[in-house]
């Protein structure tokens, strides 16, 4: 019995070191692009009851830097496509005008994987490059342009959103990034 005590003991020691190294690894990606990054907020996406995903709001602890990155952890499988029309509604739902949120819908399902319970995309914003996209911490596309990130980020961001609750949540006490609003 105590042999066994012993080998519990050592596996939850190796487990509690092993855990920061792959919360480190989880979030390479965005440390890569936003300096000293740090979660802002975080929240959970319900529909209907059903778990639909986890999002959380990173942004550089350097005071006025203008990148930030949206994580999310999928609960749900998706196919791209759907991912990229719902997108496009949503930027329709916060005042962009349907031609433009279609177009930028047609460029999303050209790239956005098909993504399966568990897995992540994440969008990192830095003002010289325009939105960067990952699936599972892997760079998957690129759209530049202040416009698409203002209109992609603002699904979740903006006062219009339609996800309040969820806004809230990934803003926690802070003000949303100067992209998103210029003054807080």
């Amino acid at each position: 019995m105590q042999s066994f005590l012993q080998r519990m003991a050592s596996l939850l020691v190796a487990l509690s070191v092993m855990v920061p190294y792959s919360f480190a690894g989880e979030v390479a990606h965005i440390e890569s692009a936003v300096s000293q990054a740090q979660t802002q907020g975080s929240g959970r996406l319900n529909f209907w009851g059903l778990h639909v995903y986890d999002a959380t709001l990173y942004r550089s602890s350097v005071k006025d830097s203008p990148e930030f990155a949206l994580d999310i952890q999928y609960q749900k499988s998706f196919k791209g496509a759907a991912i990229a029309g719902r997108t496009a509604d949503e930027m329709k739902n916060i005042g962009i005008p349907e031609a433009q949120a279609s177009a930028w819908g047609k460029e999303l399902a050209a790239v956005l994987p098909n993504i399966e319970s568990g897995q992540s995309l994440t969008a990192v914003y830095t003002p010289k490059q325009g939105t960067i996209f990952f699936h599972d911490g892997k760079k998957i596309a690129q759209i530049a342009g202040v416009d698409f990130s203002k209109a992609f980020f603002g699904i979740w961001l903006d006062s219009k959103t339609s996800v309040p609750k969820l806004r809230a949540e990934l803003l926690g006490k802070g003000c949303p990034p100067t992209l998103i609003s210029g003054a807080c």
